[in-house]
């Protein structure tokens, strides 16, 4: 019989490629969710689906209780004491992989490794907070949440990611960019575009969480990442070859933003400061990201597909036109 794995969440985007993941792996796979969200396998004899409340400790105990799953997947962890009532309820699992991020770190180091960079604080007020100001603090108190079930004898581990893109990315921060240069022949980048924030695409988190599942070690941390950090101008050109086009490159700095009422911080997926994730700790386990041009190839496919644009997510059109005039730019 082959191993069973209990995927907390599992229909949206991480949660969903990390399904198919285990599906063909051929792992038998349980989803446990409130079902608010359009479920991509109702149809698939292969999944099986539980409803429920991640928050509500009573669901999820019946919910194990009735699958005795091998391995657990918590991809909808958002407070401290998610984890630390899952890491009770499945304390006796072969693994509890634990979907942590990137923003757990505290400290501003390139790169930020694993058991070395410090990470955020939380207190007991952030712990039960909801808002992104938080998101760090409690995905960092998740971890140590990790580590204290480890102590305690659990297989339990934390894979962390930085900004994830990929097929059906309900955030919408890549689609941002890949909508700019689809239907644009000038696209504006903030500064000079070579601000750096480590992205990951969604299937190699996928597969990260098996690997360390399969692999890891509990009481451990893994951080994931694609294993080359383009710069955001590079970023474009990467989106532009998969689109099939060409685009010119406008770069605008702080002060040229404002004379439109802009902002660098007005663009996703921009950050003063280099993030970027040493990631040989998860290779060491025999994992390997996928090269640039079949993840866009894919993320830019399913993007055509779907009804996402992104635009909400940075700055209106007509405002970098504006800009484009003031710096004498042909669009």
């Amino acid at each position: 019989m082959s191993d069973h794995v209990f995927v907390i969440g599992g229909t949206r985007f991480i949660g969903r490629h990390t399904v198919e993941e285990f599906l063909d792996a051929g792992y038998e796979v349980t989803i446990f969710n409130r079902g608010n969200h359009d479920n991509p396998f109702a149809d698939d004899g292969r999944v099986a689906h539980i409803e429920g409340d991640r928050t509500n400790e009573g669901d999820l105990r019946r919910a194990g209780l009735d699958v005795a799953p091998d391995v657990v997947v918590d991809c909808v962890a958002y407070q401290p004491r998610d984890v630390h009532a899952a890491t009770d309820i499945f304390s006796d699992v072969d693994a509890y992989v634990y979907i942590s991020s990137g923003a757990s770190y505290g400290e501003e180091r390139i790169p930020k490794r694993e058991g070395e960079t410090e990470l955020n604080d939380c207190s007991p007020e952030e712990a039960i907070d909801d808002t992104m100001e938080t998101y760090g603090a409690r995905k960092a108190e998740g971890d140590r949440a990790v580590f204290s079930a480890a102590d305690r004898g659990v297989n339990a581990m934390a894979v962390r990611p930085p900004v994830v893109y990929g097929p059906h990315d309900y955030t919408e921060r890549f689609d941002y960019w890949i909508d700019r240069v689809d239907n644009h022949d000038t696209v504006v980048v903030p500064g000079d575009g070579t601000n750096l924030w480590h992205l990951v695409y969604v299937k190699d988190v996928a597969s990260a969480l098996r690997t360390v599942a399969e692999e890891g070690t509990p009481g451990e941390a893994y951080n994931v990442g694609d294993g080359h950090a383009p710069v955001l101008g590079e970023w474009v050109d990467l989106i532009a070859d998969a689109c099939d086009t060409d685009v010119e490159t406008v770069f605008a700095s702080e002060r040229e933003l404002g004379t439109v009422d802009l902002s660098l911080d007005d663009f996703p997926i921009y950050r003063d400061y280099p993030h970027l994730l040493e990631t040989n700790k998860l290779r060491s386990l025999g994992w390997e990201s996928t090269d640039h041009e079949e993840a866009l190839a894919e993320t830019v496919a399913e993007h055509r597909e779907s009804e996402r644009t992104g635009r909400e997510n940075g700055p209106d059109r007509e405002a970098e036109e504006r800009l484009l005039d003031v710096l004498g730019t042909v669009q």
